[in-house]
């Protein structure tokens, strides 16, 4: 097995499952079973936040169907990283077809074309699923989990209603539903934090940072590693060290910052990188040796796991004297995909707060050893230092 792959497999197959993962697949394999028996089409829905060990959950099951030629069944994830990540994977999981671990759009417009029908489909990071149509993507249908529902017995979907991002990919759990229909279902929900090495009341704070509640100190412990910088530079070089040790460990942003002498970087006193860029080779962005020097984003993380993350909170974040909390201001958020309108439903602008504040906590969620923090507002910097230095 490569360094690669050595990698993945440690992140994703991992061989030590805890009770609870354990219990988690069995409950699911007997569902499929009889859902697999019954006449009707049926959706089993495992539900957790981020780092909570679902993608693990569902390479186990992946495994057994996907070599199982029994059964016609595939795997699809429409994050473009992650797919080349679950590839990678699949070539070295003996009897599994390359063929079948695929992207939605693609799965979905063959099956169509052939008429194609699919004994269970597995969908990893369904949050990103298409619910509604884009032509620009070569998808022309209305719903993507309705079309694979229509094309499969079993969907097997994992969902994180905190990872939703953008109006095309909206999810919610209302929505999930009323597209599940009159059809059967399950749900499977995971409380565990598997990732991070964290305690509940460290990943509550996280939590409580990005839901705009009262600031506070953080609650240092070990083995968890939480380190605030008054500048960007600074923290940069303790990455780099930590990425020197341990690997895996890299820097990362929201949206919003400026362009400088018409260079698109992230800039920050003595830092300056460039962003991540989309590469089609099939090893994932993090694992790059060059990506130590850009900064990640969501769209080359989510579903990843990093040793350390050092996280600059962008512009797009400010400060709220009076209620002592973060705040989050949209119009300075850069990335305007997420802002794009849909003829089907009107949101508001707490909703695209929402998506801001959810790409923050998952980005702050990635390493699983340490956190390293910095913010580019004054005020909330300072804000923060001050908290740090009282723990």
């Amino acid at each position: 097995m490569n360094e690669m792959n050595e990698i993945l497999a440690e992140q994703f197959l991992i061989s030590d499952l805890s009770n609870d993962q354990q219990r988690m697949i069995k409950a699911i394999n007997t569902y499929i079973g009889q859902s697999l028996a019954g006449s009707d089409h049926a959706v089993a829905v495992i539900q957790g936040a981020a780092g909570t060990g679902k993608s693990v959950v569902l390479m186990d099951l992946v495994k057994q169907y996907l070599a199982d030629k029994r059964y016609k069944s595939a795997l699809v994830v429409n994050h473009p990283e992650l797919y080349k990540a679950y590839r990678e994977l699949g070539a070295g999981i003996p009897g599994v077809n390359l063929r079948d671990i695929r992207r939605p759009t693609s799965l979905i417009n063959e099956a169509q074309k052939q008429h194609q029908h699919y004994d269970v489909v597995f969908v990893d990071e369904a949050h990103l699923l298409y619910s509604k149509s884009e032509p620009y993507a070569h998808y022309r249908g209305q719903n993507q989990l309705t079309d694979l529902i229509s094309l499969a017995k079993v969907v097997v979907v994992v969902y994180d209603f905190d990872q939703v991002f953008q109006s095309k990919m909206y999810w919610s759990k209302e929505l999930l539903f009323k597209t599940i229909g009159q059809h059967p279902f399950k749900q499977f929900d995971m409380t565990f934090q598997y990732r991070m090495v964290a305690t509940a009341a460290q990943v509550k704070w996280i939590d409580d940072l990005t839901a705009q509640r009262p600031l506070r100190p953080f609650p240092e412990q070990p083995p968890f590693d939480y380190q605030f910088f008054e500048t960007a530079g600074a923290m940069f070089e303790a990455i780099k060290a930590k990425n020197k040790a341990a690997g895996m460990s890299r820097m990362v942003a929201t949206s919003g910052f400026p362009r400088i002498d018409g260079r698109h970087n992230v800039e920050m006193d003595s830092f300056s990188l460039p962003w991540d860029e989309w590469d089609p080779q099939r090893t994932h962005w993090a694992k790059r040796e060059y990506s130590i020097n850009q900064v990640g984003t969501i769209y080359t993380l989510q579903g990843f796991d990093l040793n350390y993350v050092g996280m600059i909170i962008g512009p797009s974040f400010g400060y709220d004297q009076k209620t002592d909390t973060m705040t989050i201001l949209p119009d300075k958020y850069s990335h305007k995909e997420i802002f794009k309108k849909r003829p089907d439903m009107k949101f508001t602008q707490q909703q695209y707060k929402m998506f801001i504040a959810n790409v923050l906590n998952v980005l702050m969620k990635r390493g699983k050893y340490g956190l390293y923090l910095t913010a580019y507002d004054d005020e909330l910097r300072a804000r923060l230092a001050t908290l740090s230095k009282k723990a």
